[in-house]
């Protein structure tokens, strides 16, 4: 793969996607996890392991090593990849491609291979956020409140405060799973406010109704909305949690149980 965003594309029926891929097992032990984690279902191992190989032929000079970005985008904060579900999006992306842009198609591979490959990406992104799972937080006796108070200041303090926004945050999360969990992925799912900015000048502020490369939709707050090719105005999504995603592929575990205990001091 190569550099350039990615289009929205058009998802296989459903018919067609669960006859390739049968749906994972309803209760695995970390569904609960996933869901507070806002990271949809457990990736297929399997799947993900052939991928591995597959992105490391075809896709690793342009994206680095494990999807983290090269010379092109890093795919684990990809919005088209973290909107894929079993492979739909990215599959019919990469059976396309986008060659004016310097990412060729993929057609060669097969359906299924293609999906290897989306399953491969999604591990990676259970891997960087999920981190929570490394070891059974509940148990956690390891973590030093003062080392975590020093990485606090370091990495966090230009957007919280220990006396502001964070100052009950140990009553809120006393659990060392749940606090350690909203550390390395706050997420929470919801409408995405923006501002489109058209080629006459013209601001509008409101929540995306649709966003791709080809068609940009906003609401505004009078319950009106407006739709414009996306090549032909400028849209700002403010993204609160991209200090978060920063710090997800640079976090030891050592970090993580150290934030987690002096989090857990601030009540």
């Amino acid at each position: 793969m190569a550099a350039g965003q990615e289009p929205e594309v058009q998802a296989p029926s459903q018919s067609h996607t669960e006859a390739q891929h049968p749906q994972q097992p309803k209760s695995r032990p970390t569904d609960r996890s996933h869901i507070f984690l806002g990271l949809g279902r457990e990736p297929d191992a399997a799947a993900a392991k052939r991928g591995e190989s597959l992105y490391q032929q075809n896709c690793q000079a342009c994206h680095g090593a494990k999807a983290r970005g090269g010379m092109a985008p890093n795919l684990v904060r990809s919005v088209l990849v973290l909107h894929d579900d079993k492979g739909e999006e990215i599959g019919a992306f990469l059976k396309v491609g986008r060659p004016q842009n310097g990412m060729p198609s993929f057609a060669q591979l097969s359906d299924a291979e293609r999906y290897d490959v989306a399953e491969y990406l999604h591990m990676e992104i259970e891997l960087a956020a999920n981190r929570g799972l490394y070891k059974h937080s509940g148990e956690m006796t390891s973590g030093d409140a003062e080392k975590g108070k020093e990485f606090f200041a370091a990495n966090c303090s230009n957007c919280h405060s220990a006396t502001g926004d964070l100052s009950a945050i140990g009553k809120k999360y006393p659990d060392p799973t749940a606090m350690l969990a909203r550390i390395a992925w706050p997420s929470t799912r919801g409408p995405r406010k923006a501002m489109v900015t058209t080629q006459d000048g013209k601001e509008l502020t409101g929540t995306l109704e649709h966003y791709d490369d080809f068609e940009t939709t906003l609401k505004t707050s009078d319950g009106n909305t407006a739709t414009w090719p996306t090549d032909s105005v400028k849209v700002a999504i403010p993204d609160k949690l991209d200090g978060h995603r920063a710090l997800l592929p640079k976090y030891t575990d050592d970090d993580l149980h150290n934030l987690t205990r002096y989090l857990l001091t601030l009540k």
